[in-house]
């Protein structure tokens, strides 16, 4: 049975929050009066905000909840989402979206960021009529790299794990994809730094390598 569903990460994958993330964080740390370090911001990478928080409020022995240091990244976040110039889709996803969209592929959505970032993105470029469904880490118990984002997104769509894809970028991505039982896509984003892909059954650096005549034989 060939490919049938492909669950799509978002963060580095469809579009590169990440710096966009990383100036809201760094703004907060600043308002927090904390010091984060880059091997301990490295490690938040593909994590939800509210795991991200809860480190800090434990690392630091912060007197802030959870919400209240979110709020303030958030804030941070819009300012930049609407106005920083460099923010734009990765290359070659649109193209892959749609080649996928165009040849009955179902495509589903599964990350770590809110619903409400999800629906930011999916609006500023246009991505909704492409997707059958959207789920959001930050909606579920468990975030990466627990699998059940990509469980639940395999669910969504219907369709048997060894019929889909997921496309990664992160080290808690990949295994939560591993841990599905899901093939994994690594995309090697030059802005997700220091991630593993050992757990990756492919990696690529251009999206066009990911055509369906190109990874069919993974799918036989």
């Amino acid at each position: 049975m060939p490919l049938q569903a492909v669950l799509f990460d978002m963060d580095g994958v469809i579009v590169d929050t990440e710096p966009l993330h990383r100036k809201a964080y760094f703004k907060t740390f600043t308002d927090l009066g904390i010091e984060v370090s880059e091997g301990l911001y490295t490690s938040f990478t593909g994590a939800s905000t509210k795991r991200v928080c809860e480190t800090l409020i434990r690392e630091f022995g912060l007197s802030h909840t959870y919400e209240n240091i979110a709020e303030i990244k958030r804030k941070y976040f819009k300012e930049y989402f609407y106005n920083d110039e460099d923010f734009d889709l990765i290359p070659g996803v649109r193209e892959l979206i749609r080649h996928y969209h165009e040849n009955g592929i179902t495509l589903i959505l599964a990350s770590s960021a809110t619903m409400t970032t999800i629906n930011m993105v999916f609006e500023k470029f246009g991505l909704e009529p492409y997707f059958s469904g959207k789920i959001s880490g930050a909606d579920l118990k468990e975030s990466k790299p627990h699998p059940e984002v990509f469980q639940r997104a395999a669910e969504m769509a219907g369709k048997p794990v060894e019929h889909c894809l997921v496309i990664e970028d992160s080290t808690n991505g990949i295994l939560a994809a591993h841990r599905a039982r899901i093939f994994c896509a690594a995309y090697r984003s030059p802005h997700s730094k220091n991630q593993d892909y050992t757990l990756a059954d492919t990696v690529v650096s251009d999206y066009s390598d990911l055509e369906i005549e190109k990874i069919s034989q993974y799918f036989a």
